[in-house]
């Protein structure tokens, strides 16, 4: 385990029934931190806990998590330029590009209404998705249609693709680069789960991202 980031050798002594998902999430890590400083951004889906779950993940990315993040001069210097009056420069917080692709109610309940409901995601996938970029897909199952669908749509277009799910995998599991499959089936248990997860990861990329962490 020592060439796992410190992050996850936290986790797993704090929660040693993840041990066997410690190689994957280095390797999620590794997929992340490549796709950031590349210039691509993340796309988060789930249903349920798990949606409100990628809304979790997208807050600790996109603002200063355990980090003050503070701005380059490089980027106070442009807000200066844009005349912010020094309320921004003094504000702002260094940020990761994260989209939840349940944040569009409006475009969402109209492609269910007019297409197919299960595609929602994959049209935003579809539309946003580059080479570069990263989805991850909260399923505690696996088999969650519309997240299935979205990881198909992402890879079409160049992204990779991650997963969270139960034991099983389902379907994600095998369509993603990556995937973590936490010990457990039910689903209250599998979201209690992902949660010391992805807050291990969000610590190890803001860390390495923003903190000159170059372990």
């Amino acid at each position: 385990m020592t060439d796992l980031h410190p992050a996850f050798q936290a986790l797993a002594h704090e929660h040693p029934a993840l041990n066997g998902i410690l190689g994957d999430l280095q390797a999620m890590f590794d997929l992340l931190v490549a796709g950031f400083q590349g210039g691509g951004k993340l796309l988060l889906c789930g249903n349920g806990g798990s949606a409100c779950d990628c809304e979790h993940i997208a807050g600790e990315l996109m603002k200063g998590f355990l980090l003050k993040r503070t701005l380059t001069s490089p980027e106070k210097t442009a807000l200066a330029i844009a005349g912010d009056n020094g309320i921004l420069q003094a504000h702002l917080q260094r940020a990761l590009p994260v989209l939840v692709l349940h944040g569009l109610p409006g475009m969402s309940t109209a492609f269910l209404n007019d297409v197919d409901g299960d595609l929602t995601f994959a049209q935003q996938a579809f539309a946003y998705a580059q080479p570069g970029d990263v989805l991850l897909g909260l399923s505690t199952s696996g088999n969650a249609k519309n997240v299935c669908f979205a990881a198909i749509a992402s890879k079409a277009r160049g992204a990779k693709v991650l997963g969270l799910t139960g034991d099983g995998g389902g379907w994600l599991a095998d369509l993603c680069d990556v995937c973590i499959k936490v010990p457990a089936h039910e689903t209250w248990r599998v979201q209690e789960m992902h949660l010391p997860i992805y807050h291990a990861l969000c610590m190890a990329l803001e860390q390495r991202l923003f903190g000159g962490d170059e372990a």
